[in-house]
């Protein structure tokens, strides 16, 4: 879905959700950038007209690329039904290669196998910024994904979603599997 706010109130919203993902206040940002905390006030407000060197101070106090702060937001959560995806048949044996998502560059992945069982949830609490979390499911059901919109999970199904945002893995019926790969740029 397209973000349709004005430009500024974009701006305002990445900057917002970037100063959270990073722990950050107002005056640790400030200090960070060289700029005025009544400036960085009113462009969390929306009511700033940030310059490009500005936007870049915030960038770099914030540890994340200008593009973040300045490019609509893409969606974070992806889904791929197992059966669906792009899939590549061998033409020498019965094998088939789906992806489910490609390692930017410069990316660290770290990957486990998950176990669980029907009861309490997993809850998550953020990882460091940039992560993303890939979840496969192997064997069972599970409720997976981030905290506020988890999303239930079969063999086969595939889950991409924030882990630098509170998520949660619920297991719906005993022994249930799967793989995470922990993606960190």
């Amino acid at each position: 879905m397209a973000d349709d706010r004005p430009p500024f109130e974009r701006i305002a919203a990445a900057i917002r959700r970037e100063r959270d993902r990073a722990g950050m206040s107002l005056t640790e940002l400030a200090r960070r950038s060289g700029l005025a905390k009544s400036t960085l006030s009113q462009l969390e407000s929306g009511s700033g007209n940030p310059s490009l060197e500005t936007l870049w101070a915030l960038g770099v106090a914030l540890g994340v690329p200008f593009s973040r702060l300045v490019d609509p937001p893409r969606p974070a959560v992806r889904l791929i039904r197992a059966g669906e995806g792009p899939a590549v048949h061998s033409g020498h044996a019965g094998y088939t290669a789906t992806l489910l998502a490609s390692s930017p560059p410069g990316a660290r992945r770290d990957l486990y196998r998950v176990e669980a069982q029907p009861g309490e949830s997993r809850r998550s609490d953020p990882h460091m910024p940039g992560t993303v979390e890939h979840l496969v499911i192997g064997v069972g059901r599970a409720l997976a994904g981030p905290l506020d919109e988890p999303v239930e999970l079969g063999p086969g199904d595939y889950l991409s979603y924030p882990g630098d945002a509170p998520h949660v893995f619920t297991a719906l019926v005993p022994d249930t599997s799967g793989v995470i790969v922990m993606e960190h740029v």
